[in-house]
This record gives C-alpha cells, structure tokens and sequence, in this order.
C-alpha cells in the first residue's frame, strides 16, 4: 500500500566550517516541513512580428524550512546565522531531503541563508520560525 505521507521525511543538512556532519533537522511545525518556489525554467519573448522566442535559464531554487519554537534543530539556523554575522561573509550549505514514501532522494548543493528570524513570535504560544535557504541546484535520484 503507497503512501504520500511526509511524515517519514529525512532533512539532512551540512554547513562545512559549522557543521562538518550531516545534522538531521527535526522539529517540524505541525503544518509544514519545506516549502519551494516553483522555477522558472525558460525565459520568453514574443517579437513585435507575433513569433515567440524562448531559450533555458538557470534559476535558484528558494526553499523555506518551517520549524516549531521549541525544535532542536533551531540552534542549527541560529549558529549559521550568528556565526555569518561575526565573520561578515557566508557559510555554504549542502542538503540532502529523503522522502521514503515516493522512493526518491533530493541533494540540494550550494545553499545560502538568505532569511532569518532572530527569534520566534510570540501568540498565545511561541510560533514556528521559518528559514529561507537558496540553493544552486536540487537534483531528485531515485531511492
């Protein structure tokens, strides 16, 4: 019997200089793991004729970590940031997202903290905090 849950989904992610060891993110909020903007793959132009061009672009793929207030995988995003802002430059990511129940592996490359909140907004409980990592490429392989 196939599933499409997301439960079972394994976020690994390594930040040399950091973390040299794939640390396991955990923690998710109670609605979302990650979320990804769609790409935009192909640049058009429609020429003053009515014949349309259109040829490959690369595009980053941004894509937003969603974890509880109380995750123990919040000090990961705290550290990077932190430490990026003592060094004044970057630390580079390299990810890795497992999804048992569709049999596929996604390794992410080249990834940038391009979004951070300093701390979680407080309700009439702590909410979640949502990170924003852009990546160079995320490439599935089949599991």
């Amino acid at each position: 019997m196939a599933t499409i849950t997301s439960a079972n989904a394994i976020v690994m992610l390594s930040i040399p200089g950091l973390f040299d060891v794939p640390q396991q993110i955990q923690g998710f909020s109670a609605d979302n793991i990650y979320t990804q903007d769609t790409l935009e793959v192909t640049q058009t132009s429609m020429g003053v004729d009515g014949k349309l061009s259109g040829g490959f672009v690369f595009t980053a793929v941004s894509q937003t970590f969603t974890l509880q207030a109380d995750s123990p995988s919040n000090v990961i995003f705290d550290t990077w940031a932190q430490n990026q802002r003592l060094l004044k430059d970057v630390y580079v990511a390299q990810g890795r997202i497992t999804l048992p129940s569709i049999g596929f592996l996604y390794v992410q490359t080249k990834g940038f903290l391009v979004s951070y909140p300093p701390l979680p907004s407080a309700a009439k409980t702590l909410q979640p905090r949502a990170y924003q990592i852009q990546w160079e490429s995320v490439v599935p392989q089949p599991n």
